[in-house]
């Protein structure tokens, strides 16, 4: 498809630089696509309404199973000193995937002041005692920014470096505009995260708060958890002029035997998967055989789901407002149909809702 499809006007001011608080206060725009009434020929409007995050259980009905992603973002976003012949030149990381115990692959601003070989120190501002104690060399060079670092230092004593160094990696049009901080280290982690390796935040799941998930039990909605692994690719505008020649970075993500059985069940009886964010969907999508069932599932996923793609295991979505033709706003649309989502995000710029990462929400249902 021409991504051009895809592309939409956002004043820049609603692009939110801070979450919400509480974050289960931010505003949610509930979409109900368009449907066919049987045996009149003719099709409903989508159904939009105006509700805040915290309405949820009301939206949902019990026995439906919530699935997120337990993911836990490292601070990936490094500050670097490139030495060559005696000149030096500041260059900026952000992590991407990690290959081994000391290399990663990164994405390098500006890019064209490294060439391979060249050897970059690692510090942080404010943290003077441990300037120096971390450099890499860049090993391969590759597009559109990217690069491979092999590190000084391997396997727990890299992660403690990284940690140490590190900023959290928010998203370009945050980052842009402010500098990441230490309120970021709470902000841009979900209440789920528990297994370190992602570089950029599940961001629906940000909005969930324990007083939420009381609630959301006390109505009687189970919660399932997966892993997927974060790259910052997923965010990226499509520069292709046509989906087909745009390539997905891959992630690692884990269903495991036990939550495939349970979510089967709920599908079994009769309710409804509800993916907390896109990338929940994309790793249930992976692990969902033609016939609608969820295999346990361990290894990497590139999934690509654009209009026209057939969902098979997700019934509805929370997620929040993506960039203008990027991957995430070509799987909302394929979700509740390209029209629904131009419509509602329409009417979210017109009402003046928060847009990306730290932006407000929406429950999207899929449509049939």
């Amino acid at each position: 498809m021409r991504t051009d499809l895809f592309d939409f006007e956002l004043p820049d001011d609603l692009i939110a630089l801070r979450p919400v608080e509480p974050r289960d206060a931010a505003r949610m725009l509930v979409v109900r696509p368009p449907y066919r009434v049987q045996g009149q020929g003719w099709v409903s409007p989508p159904v939009l309404e105006d509700r805040i995050v915290r309405d949820l259980p009301s939206l949902l009905a019990p026995g439906d199973a919530l699935v997120v992603n337990d993911t836990k973002v490292i601070p990936a976003a490094l500050a670097g000193t490139r030495e060559r012949n005696g000149n030096v030149a500041r260059v900026a990381f952000n992590l991407i995937k990690r290959i081994d115990e000391s290399r990663w692959r990164a994405f390098a601003r500006p890019a064209k002041r490294l060439e391979v070989g060249d050897r970059v120190i690692f510090q942080a501002e404010g943290r003077v005692c441990l300037a120096g104690s971390l450099s890499a060399t860049v090993t391969e060079k590759g597009e559109a920014g990217e690069v491979e670092l092999a590190f000084s230092l391997h396997s727990a004593f890299l992660d403690e470096a990284i940690a140490a160094l590190g900023d959290m990696p928010l998203p370009p049009y945050i980052a842009l505009k402010r500098p990441a901080d230490d309120a970021d280290r709470a902000s841009y982690q979900t209440m789920f995260a528990a297994r370190e390796g992602a570089v950029a935040a599940p961001t629906a799941a940000l909005h969930f708060t324990p007083e939420l998930m009381a609630a959301l039990a006390a109505r009687g909605l189970e919660r399932h958890t997966v892993t997927l692994h974060v790259g910052a690719g997923t965010f990226l505008p499509v520069k292709a002029e046509d989906t087909d020649a745009h390539q997905m970075h891959a992630e690692w993500g884990e269903v495991t035997a036990e939550t495939a059985a349970a979510l089967n069940d709920v599908r079994k009886r009769g309710n409804r998967i509800v993916a907390v964010g896109t990338t929940a969907l994309r790793l249930l999508e992976s692990a969902a055989d033609p016939y609608g069932q969820i295999q346990p599932f361990r290894g990497d996923t590139s999934i690509f789901i654009t209009p026209g793609y057939r969902f098979r295991a997700v019934d509805a979505l929370i997620t929040n407002f993506h960039l203008p033709r990027s991957t995430l706003f070509m799987l909302v649309a394929a979700f509740a149909g390209l029209d629904t989502m131009r419509t509602a995000y329409h009417h979210a710029i017109r009402d003046r809702y928060r847009f990306y990462s730290y932006g407000d929400a929406s429950l999207l249902f899929r449509a049939v």
